[in-house]
């Protein structure tokens, strides 16, 4: 008994080292999407504050392209150290469903770390479109179909989803227009080259209240604290729509547990505090903070319930 008791402590001994150890250097979030999106914008919350509570920098890397798989995919196939980490969003669970070949398995491929936050669209259209309402906006496509335009930031994208789910619940056809990133997309819809899009709160609050653009609804069950006034797209002429975004942290397979708890409780201190809230949502999300179980829970059902409304809508990548 003494002698395997010897034996289990001696094994134990280098996962504790490590834990003690990490992090030693810098630690890299790979966030595979362009800069100033909902998943940038957060992670860049989290640089300054959780680089200070681990004592390390961290250091933030834009690799995006082919629906976020390009910078997940480096992730995937990094050392399973804790120092690479894919800072991610619900486009990951809708990815599988359209692109025919993966380099990685969304579920298995990688360790769940925790979820982060959540939040909504908004759909926002040009001014110059005449449509005011929701109901408008469905009205105006029935009449004209495909000739109204929709941007995202990029094929795959879960601002490219919400909209093909839109299409599909109001029985309408706009056509998708895929961007390299959010950023690009919003100009292309201020600039009124493309007419529709989808956008996270932080990209439409300044263009609603300078007249750019104008709201029609948030994708959520439930109307945003940031947009008090505009409705829901459900309450707004789409009975049943809901369609949020997720942010959460990914790393590779075989990242040692007391590492992914480490992250796990320093990332939940730095986001109870009333400033990282407020910044939050102040980027279009809320703090919602699920551990690394209940986060690989979350993924497998979501990885479901997107696969299903790719088959309904008949989403493509184009």
């Amino acid at each position: 008994m003494k002698t395997l008791l010897a034996a289990l402590v001696l094994a134990a001994a280098p996962l504790a080292a490590h834990a003690q150890a990490w992090p030693e250097r810098a630690v890299k979030i790979v966030v595979p999407f362009g800069p100033g999106g909902f998943t940038d914008v957060a992670a860049r919350i989290l640089q300054k504050e959780l680089g200070a509570a681990l004592g390390q920098s961290i250091v933030i890397e834009n690799k995006p392209g082919a629906g976020s798989t390009i910078g997940t995919a480096e992730v995937a196939n990094a050392k399973p150290d804790g120092y690479t980490l894919a800072m991610i969003s619900t486009t990951h669970v809708i990815s599988p469903h359209l692109y025919k070949q993966l380099p990685y398995d969304p579920i298995k491929g990688f360790t769940p770390v925790m979820k982060l936050a959540e939040g909504p669209y908004v759909l926002v259209v040009h001014p110059s479109l005449p449509a005011k309402s929701v109901a408008e906006l469905i009205a105006l496509a029935k009449s004209q179909p495909g000739t109204i335009d929709y941007a995202s930031s990029g094929n795959g994208s879960a601002q490219h989803l919400v909209g093909a789910l839109f299409n599909s619940t109001a029985g309408v056809k706009m056509n998708h227009v895929p961007y390299k990133s959010s950023n690009q997309a919003m100009n292309d819809v201020i600039g009124g080259q493309v007419k529709v899009s989808f956008v996270g709160v932080p990209n439409a609050l300044p263009n609603l209240a300078n007249g750019k653009l104008r709201a029609l609804g948030v994708s959520s069950a439930k109307r945003y604290a940031e947009l008090p006034d505009v409705p829901t797209i459900a309450e707004a002429g789409l009975a049943g729509y809901d369609a949020t975004v997720w942010l959460g942290l990914l790393a590779p397979p075989g990242t040692p547990r007391e590492v992914v708890q480490r992250i796990n409780t320093e990332i939940a201190k730095v986001l109870s505090s009333p400033e990282a809230r407020k910044l939050m949502s102040s980027a279009g999300v809320d703090v919602s903070i699920a551990a690394s179980d209940e986060f690989g829970a979350l993924l497998r059902s979501e990885l479901d319930r997107w696969g299903k409304v790719v088959r309904e809508t008949g989403a493509v990548v184009n």
